[in-house]
């Protein structure tokens, strides 16, 4: 009979074990007595394997046990939090409050490879505090204990100032288990970008290059985000500049950033005004002119690429082109002879072309001849007038562009710090998503990857959606945060990402009112907790007295304190489902289930969750009936009727219905 029944797990997969059952699958004689032959497996790997004690890499004290705290499974669940929410009946969006560690291992069922973008904006590491509670041996509860102090007292856990021994360990520590995991959640073409000032750039570098691979590093973009300078406190220039780092999960599958020509002009003229970008038509369709057909690398030439060098020569009256070898004369009547550019440097005769004879001849059409004094240069066309190549500059973006886009929210600009211009961001996500991607923000703070992504749909019709998780971090006593009612950066986030979709849905009302599906300006808010369910796992250090305690607990099933929606939720989670799922309510022969509703509005999944309330074979009979996919029940409503349940059991085998129990 227990073949025919699912059972949901209590906690999140465990990442070690996962990857030996990979190991296992790839090299099977690597397996002894269930246990990975380490020595077997780098004979089997030869050449492959470095079985030197000297290797290329970051080190650091604590990172085994980081990266522990990474693979170590959690029991920890979602509470839906609807006082909090916005259009939570509607909205594809989600704002998670929680410590991003234990939430990053909770997301991983369902949304493992399933995440176009990942941008965050880490806690620089600045001598001043930041707060993550890392203790490595039980995230959840230090997680739910620093929460209660917060409550209580407004306390932060640590701090990571200059004069502790570890200062930059302690950064480290806190950064490597999260990246692990998020590395997880990228799509095969899915791209993480990461803000970092110089502080810890060379570092955060590093342990990039080690989580995500160095063939998958694709840029490091230059954000010049102050001009005037910051003031210097010590020796050396004065900061103009912060930096973006972009991994992608596999580069093999990542395209080139491409950024929409209007977008780029309007925020960054500096760095995209190139040639001449009024786009044009002819016979063949529209283009704009950039670069001329010359290579100005001297490294190609006639002697390292001897096709890249040749005449061209153009009739001015019939536009004809033909192409020649180089030579002194003049091969075409008619034709205007375009050489190949000197090379005065010496050693070589000429530039080469960018273009060899036979493109040249069979792309004519998108080759542009322009007469300047009396001679011709040559330009290429680019057809694609819509995108353009993204550039590793961002200028003309600076950081009073973010303190203005809350100010224009009606918001104090004050009442945050730093936060990031949601411009910066949607030039990143315009560069590589596109619509139904999702972005994630594990570091939320501001809000400001949110108020991009919304931006950005209204501005180009896409339903990207996004998924923002903050540490409910108490905000300064003092603060003009706290003094304004924010007594936690989630709140004040959630607040300026409610006012940023009613601005956005204002400022492009016309615009709106034209698409197919409404703007998604909302979010489901969940809360971090411990699981609802009751947990055989304890330490090997619980008092006896917990320990009783905690037997008796384990009675019953259920947490007496959960709602059916707490419950479901959490169910939902361990089998797989998503954040935004169509939940509802039905009533079936006198009992109260949840449900979950498929994309074609049938029942994918029916709940029994009121453990107190045994229900009928019959009753079970006429759930089985309205044919849902899945059918979940508590084992505790069985009430030890182990008739019932081999009953459903068959009933349910019988009508071809997934049957789980929790």
């Amino acid at each position: 009979m227990n073949d025919d029944i699912n059972h949901i797990p209590s906690n999140t997969p465990g990442f070690q074990t996962e990857l030996a059952e990979k190991l296992a699958e790839l090299a099977p004689e690597a397996i002894a007595d269930g246990k990975i032959d380490v020595e077997k497996l780098t004979e089997l790997l030869d050449s492959d394997a470095d079985d030197s004690n000297e290797r290329f890499g970051l080190v650091w004290p604590g990172k085994k046990r980081a990266l522990r705290a990474a693979q170590q499974p959690t029991t920890a669940t979602l509470k839906p939090d609807l006082e909090n929410s916005k259009d939570w009946g509607t909205t594809k969006n989600v704002f998670i409050e929680g410590d991003n560690l234990e939430v990053l291992k909770v997301l991983q069922k369902h949304y493992h490879g399933k995440i176009k973008m990942i941008y965050i904006d880490p806690p620089y590491n600045t001598g001043k505090d930041f707060v993550y509670p890392d203790n490595f041996k039980e995230g959840l509860g230090t997680y739910l204990e620093w929460t209660k102090q917060v409550n209580d007292e407004g306390k932060k856990l640590s701090t990571n100032s200059e004069s502790e021994g570890r200062y930059h360990s302690n950064w480290l520590n806190m950064m490597y288990p999260r990246l692990k995991l998020a590395r997880n959640l990228l799509q095969d073409d899915g791209v993480i970008f990461a803000s970092i000032d110089d502080n810890e750039f060379h570092n955060l570098f590093q342990i990039m290059l080690q989580v995500f691979g160095e063939q998958n590093y694709l840029s490091t973009f230059t954000w010049v985000n102050n001009l005037k300078g910051r003031q210097i406190t010590g020796a050396g220039a004065a900061g103009t500049k912060e930096t973006v780092i972009a991994f992608a999960r596999n580069a093999h599958f990542t395209s080139e950033f491409k950024i929409p020509v209007e977008k780029a002009r309007a925020l960054m003229p500096q760095v995209y005004k190139g040639f001449d970008y009024e786009i044009h038509e002819d016979e063949h369709g529209p283009y704009v002119v950039k670069n001329e057909l010359y290579n100005t690398n001297s490294a190609f030439n006639e002697k390292t690429r001897p096709n890249l060098v040749f005449d061209i020569y153009y009739n001015p009256s019939t536009r004809e082109v033909k192409t020649a070898d180089v030579s002194n004369g003049h091969v075409f009547d008619g034709f205007v002879k375009i050489p190949p550019k000197v090379n005065n440097n010496g050693v070589h005769k000429y530039h080469a072309f960018r273009w060899s004879r036979g493109k040249v001849e069979s792309e004519q059409h998108n080759l542009l001849f322009k007469k300047t004094s009396q001679v011709y240069r040559v330009y290429t066309k680019v057809r694609d007038v819509t995108f353009t190549s993204m550039k590793d500059l961002i200028l003309g973006i600076s950081t009073t562009a973010g303190a203005k886009a809350v100010q224009d929210l009606g918001m104090r600009s004050s009442l945050f710090d730093y936060p990031k211009p949601p411009q910066l961001i949607e030039i990143l996500a315009s560069a590589l998503t596109d619509d139904q991607d999702i972005v994630v923000d594990f570091f939320s703070g501001s809000g400001s990857t949110a108020h991009a992504v919304m931006q950005l749909n209204a501005e180009d019709g896409g339903n990207r959606r996004h998924i923002q998780i903050q540490l409910p971090e108490p905000t300064l006593e003092d603060s003009e945060a706290r003094k304004a009612g924010f007594s936690t950066i989630s709140k004040l986030s959630r607040e300026r990402i409610r006012r940023a979709g009613e601005k956005i849905r204002q400022d492009f009302s016309e615009q709106l009112s034209q698409r197919d599906t409404p703007l998604d300006v909302g979010f489901r808010a969940y809360k971090l907790s411990d699981t609802n369910f009751a947990k055989w796992q304890v330490s090997s250090d619980t008092p006896a007295n917990e320990l009783e305690q905690h037997l008796l607990e384990l009675r019953e099933s259920a947490n007496d304190n959960a709602t059916p929606a707490d419950l479901f939720v959490e169910l939902l989670l361990k089998q797989g489902y998503s954040l935004t799922e169509d939940i509802g309510d039905v009533s079936i022969a006198g009992l109260d289930l949840k449900t979950v509703l498929d994309a074609d509005g049938d029942v994918a999944v029916l709940a029994y969750l009121d453990e107190h309330s045994k229900p009928t074979l019959d009753q079970l009979r006429e759930i089985v009936d309205s044919k849902p996919v899945r059918f979940v029940i508590l084992e505790d409503c069985f009430q030890g009727d182990d008739e019932l349940k081999t009953n459903l059991v068959q009933i349910s085998k019988t009508n071809g219905i997934e049957l789980w129990t929790a």
